[in-house]
């Protein structure tokens, strides 16, 4: 299949490779074009303009947020070059609000749009190990089915109506935000009562909180350890305010939202936007009156 895909980040990069692999011809287009290039040698046809990906028999679409996905795919010249047929399928982290937007002009007109957000982190993306969400018509799900399986491990379909696939992601983001914030409490709790994070990391992840998701996080806070990032503290506000918003437009309070608001307000005050977003345990490091591991 010819697939153009729009938006070479950590994530895309590693979908794009597995793509070339399974022996997809792949054009690439990043806003910043020197990350498009490095895939050159892995056999991309790298674009000078995001229109040759619109040009393509399945467009994917995995930019960093609302308004670089805005600035792209709502140019005219964009649009005009999507094909009868055609499916773009936006597996980014994007707003509720946007997704509906996006189903709304792509029907107009006449062409098909489905939401297909990811959970997982560069790591998985490259093991081809990432767990999709997807929403939209059942016809071009079908179509979707082999690209998705070259992708991720496995697909959840969640409905017909691709913003539900989003509410799903914004949800699941919220929740691993709150799991991050409780891990650093916890940690450093029991650094201050001399008990060692690496020790406590064990028993935690092999007893009662056995998910990978908690030896990942735990692991990278029990260390102090944030850079590289494999998912910024910056975009971990982004996806806090997404699941505000969502929750804003159905009349869902969702309080504890609002600390982890203020909290990743607070890291990003600090300098911390470049962390990875498990960074949010060194505000409660900090707060005991703790040191930054390795400066002990």
């Amino acid at each position: 299949m010819r697939i153009g895909f729009i938006g070479i980040g950590a994530m895309g990069t590693e979908m794009v490779r597995n793509l070339l692999k399974a022996g997809h011809t792949v054009t690439v287009w990043n806003r910043t074009p020197a990350r498009a290039a490095e895939l050159a040698g892995d056999g991309a046809r790298v674009a000078t303009e995001a229109r040759e990906c619109a040009a393509q028999e399945l467009i994917i679409s995995m930019l960093a947020d609302d308004r670089a996905t805005e600035e792209i795919i709502f140019a005219p010249e964009f649009i005009d070059e999507i094909k009868p047929g055609v499916i773009h399928v936006c597996m980014a982290t994007i707003s509720v609000g946007l997704a509906q937007r996006l189903t709304a002009a792509h029907a107009a007109a006449g062409l098909h749009y489905v939401s297909a957000p990811v959970f997982g982190r560069p790591p998985a993306a490259a093991a081809a190990q990432l767990f999709i969400v997807a929403a939209g018509d059942s016809a071009s799900l079908a179509r979707l089915t082999p690209v998705f399986e070259v992708l991720g491990q496995r697909t959840f379909v969640v409905g017909s109506e691709p913003s539900k696939a989003n509410v799903v992601k914004v949800s699941g983001n919220f929740m691993l935000a709150s799991m991050i914030e409780a891990l650093g409490e916890a940690f450093a709790l029991v650094r201050k009562h001399d008990i060692a994070p690496e020790q406590f990391l064990e028993m935690l992840t092999n007893s009662i909180f056995p998910a990978p998701v908690y030896k990942v996080y735990g692991g990278l806070i029990a260390s102090d350890h944030y850079e590289p990032a494999g998912f910024k503290l910056s975009l971990g506000l982004k996806d806090v305010r997404l699941a505000q918003a969502a929750a804003d437009a159905a009349m869902v309070p969702m309080p504890l939202a609002g600390i982890l608001h203020d909290q990743y307000m607070t890291a990003i005050a600090r300098g911390y936007g470049e962390f990875d977003w498990a960074g949010i345990a060194r505000l409660s490091a900090e707060a005991a009156g703790l040191p930054v591991r390795g400066k002990e």
